[in-house]
């Protein structure tokens, strides 16, 4: 039933090629703050001419963006969300850096105060993605040289000021495949990344209760047919893992083959505050980092997390060949499955009206967080 506040928003009907629960339908949907009835006759793909109707885009792995980098606080989330809403994100994780331990807590209290109340205009924040400090010192990418050993004392005071879904670690430092059952118990995702370790400390990972990869490819040890390391243990044996696709992180050769090797990958932005903003300099935590040719990097060439928006992963996924269903369930359904989410990241009735309506030719039209016209970034 839905809340007193959910049923005040207007009712609003949306008409086109829309991707419903089972596939394509040439129909409508009536929503609220939920969605009410899903309807129109059955197609194979999209009808000519036809707006697409998707589910909402569903980021687990967002640094910021409009300027603002969530390592900031002081209310850099909501500006971080508003920014990502506007190219059709509408729910996220918001993703930390490898930092001291001060550092981190003053940016969870302001993402744990984003999670308990939505900004206005701005993407839904399910919750935190730690992406370090318990990561290999040898394996930082961009990350700050903050890497430490995890410990469920430090963890806590982390979950407490901001609830954590996702953990990015390094399974082969010491310690760590406890510190893997651990998280799994408190429900917590394990997600192997910046990564030094060999294919079977990845295959212990896995085993020990690791859900995921991190920016598979990236930070990682590479695959050599004679020592596959963390990226053959991804590919030979996990279900779920996070790509980076703005086609600078990973080649599409290379996507394409994690596409047929893991059922469910999923795509994320790993966007930086330069996301939205044009040419110049930024910080990515406490690192100064260059947006140039559609890049960000540090000084030495490294590349920086990226400028990526969810709309434009989309398009680049269909341009490299995906169904243009496949691309959006990439970056909707399955990262509502991997977080356990039944009511986002698809279009069928009680589900949260998170939806974005492209046209024929892929531009964003549209979008709705819980029922909520958005005003689009390109407006």
């Amino acid at each position: 039933m839905p809340s007193s506040s959910e049923s005040s928003l207007p009712t609003g009907t949306l008409r086109g090629s829309v991707l419903g629960a089972d596939g394509w339908l040439s129909g409508s949907v009536r929503f609220g703050a939920r969605i009410g009835e899903v309807s129109g006759d059955a197609l194979n793909a999209p009808r000519p001419g036809e707006d697409l109707i998707l589910p909402g885009f569903i980021d687990l792995h967002v640094h910021g963006g409009g300027g603002a980098d969530i390592m900031d606080g002081e209310g850099a989330i909501d500006i971080v969300a508003r920014t990502h809403a506007g190219f059709g994100t509408t729910s996220l994780l918001a993703t930390t850096m490898t930092a001291p331990r001060d550092s981190i807590e003053h940016a969870l209290r302001d993402v744990g105060r984003a999670i308990r109340t939505r900004t206005s205009g701005g993407a839904r924040v399910l919750g935190t993605h730690l992406e370090g400090p318990y990561i290999s010192p040898g394996r930082l990418g961009a990350q700050p040289a903050n890497a430490r050993v995890g410990t469920i004392e430090e963890l806590s005071v982390f979950n407490e000021l901001a609830p954590i879904k996702v953990l990015t670690l390094a399974p082969e430092i010491a310690g760590h495949l406890d510190f893997i059952r651990a998280l799994k118990i408190a429900g917590i995702l394990p997600q192997v990344g910046h990564s030094s370790g060999s294919y079977e400390e990845g295959v212990s990972a896995l085993e020990a209760g690791a859900a995921g990869f991190t920016h598979l490819f990236n930070a990682m040890s590479e695959l050599h047919h004679r020592r596959p390391g963390m990226v053959g243990a991804a590919l030979a044996h996990a279900h779920y893992a996070e790509l980076i696709p703005d086609l600078l992180h990973v080649h599409p050769g290379a996507i394409r083959a994690a596409l047929r090797a893991i059922p469910r990958l999923y795509c994320v932005t790993d966007s930086t505050a330069a996301a939205g903003m044009p040419d110049g300099e930024y910080h990515l935590g406490s690192h100064t980092v260059t947006k140039c040719l559609g890049g960000v990097r540090l000084p030495d060439g490294t590349l920086a997390g990226s400028t990526l928006t969810t709309d434009k992963a989309f398009r680049n996924l269909v341009s490299i060949g995906l169904d243009p269903a496949d691309a959006a369930r990439r970056l909707s359904t399955y990262p509502a499955d991997y977080l356990g989410l039944e009511d986002r990241g698809r279009i069928a009735p009680d589900c949260w009206a998170d939806l974005v309506v492209m046209s024929p030719d892929y531009k964003l039209k549209a979008v709705f967080i819980e029922g909520e016209p958005i005003e689009l970034a390109h407006a």
